[in-house]
């Protein structure tokens, strides 16, 4: 029996449990660019206390607005940088975070739901059922993560969330995004692959993982703003590398590659000109194979992902492009694991001694 026929064996039962993953994924993709723009508009703070249960209403009469209010008038944020904002101006940013966390509880009550039923109706194994509810877990943890991250610029000090801990959470997100359409794709129905050489297997398992590695770099980015500072493209104020009392400008290499704008922001590009680049060789290693569309259209989104992160950047990150830029590439991430998947689970390509490339056994 096969590693997707054990989760499962039902396909009207598979082809169920597969759309309400990737309905799922769907709710993962909103929540993360809910949360781009929760950071972008400054929004993230503006809810002081974690609730669970009870916050899950928003304010609902003046009395209930003005004890919020109070409460992030006594933030360090409003202290620093906030003095003064008007009523209107707190609820525009109440508003984005409180979404967001809305769309937290909604994303975990659309994945618990449903599971209860399928494992209720005895439609799911005992194999697939405990790997879902480990995705379950990790969203439970996902929460609880967003609020340390929150917390963490709540203290006295700070005026937006720590950096270390933005990347944390938005890579967690990507974790669950990934695991939810992985498992889906393992519900698809089997179907026969063209061997694929060792090579091009691995060259898309790398692009995988060096894509990974640029969102979190991206994360720390966004989470120093680092993207509002050396706003010219392909220098650095004028420079192609920076100097170093520049790049590390920290009291310890540690944090400055965690809170040097300047090195976040140069080690993003420098993944990102390496990204491209394996992407592009990639492609022409998959070229004339069944998988060397996959590879193309992979390469593809990559280099729009690359362009529209420089557009960003001159722009000074407008709420749109700054949107995009995080939107699009949780969008390439889809399409890679879609593109690894069908690397790893075709048949190995073996190669005669004479060189003539013959499909395995």
């Amino acid at each position: 029996m096969t590693a997707t026929a054990a989760l499962s064996s039902r396909p009207d039962t598979d082809r169920a449990i597969r759309l309400w993953l990737l309905a799922v994924a769907v709710l993962v993709f909103a929540m993360v660019v809910v949360g781009g723009a929760t950071r972008l508009t400054d929004s993230g703070l503006s809810i002081t206390e974690w609730k669970p249960v009870t916050g899950a209403l928003p304010p609902l009469t003046s009395a209930q607005w003005a004890e919020e209010f109070a409460k992030y008038r006594a933030s360090p944020q409003y202290q620093a940088i906030n003095q003064g904002m008007s009523f209107a101006d707190f609820q525009f940013i109440y508003w984005w975070e409180w979404g967001h966390r809305f769309l937290g509880r909604l994303v975990g009550a659309a994945m618990l739901l449903p599971w209860l039923y399928f494992v209720a109706r005895g439609r799911m194994s005992v194999r697939l059922a405990a790997g879902t509810f480990a995705i379950g877990l990790l969203m439970g943890l996902q929460g609880f993560v967003g609020w340390l991250m929150v917390a963490s610029g709540l203290k006295a000090g700070m005026v937006y969330v720590a950096p270390l801990k933005l990347m944390f959470h938005l890579s967690l997100a990507c974790l669950i995004f990934a695991l939810l359409v992985w498992t889906a794709l393992r519900l698809m129905p089997e179907r026969r692959r063209e061997p694929v050489s060792d090579r091009v297997r691995r060259g898309g398992i790398a692009v995988l993982v060096v894509l990974a590695l640029q969102i979190a770099l991206g994360a720390l980015v966004a989470g120093n703003k680092a993207g509002m500072r050396f706003n010219d493209w392909p220098l650095m104020d004028g420079a192609l590398i920076p100097p170093m009392a520049v790049l590390f400008d920290k009291p310890s290499v540690f944090e400055a590659f965690i809170d040097s704008l300047a090195l976040v922001q140069f080690n993003h590009r420098l993944v990102a000109y390496g990204l491209v680049a394996l992407a592009l060789w990639h492609m022409l290693a998959a070229r004339g194979t069944a998988y060397g569309k996959g590879a193309t259209v992979l390469f593809g989104l990559i280099a729009a992902q690359a362009v529209i992160g420089i557009v960003t950047l001159i722009l000074v990150v407008p709420l749109w492009a700054g949107l995009l830029h995080q939107g699009f590439a949780v969008l390439v991430l889809g399409h890679a694991l879609s593109h690894v998947f069908a690397l790893t689970h075709a048949p190995q390509m073996q190669v005669a001694p004479v060189g003539r490339a013959v499909p395995a056994e």
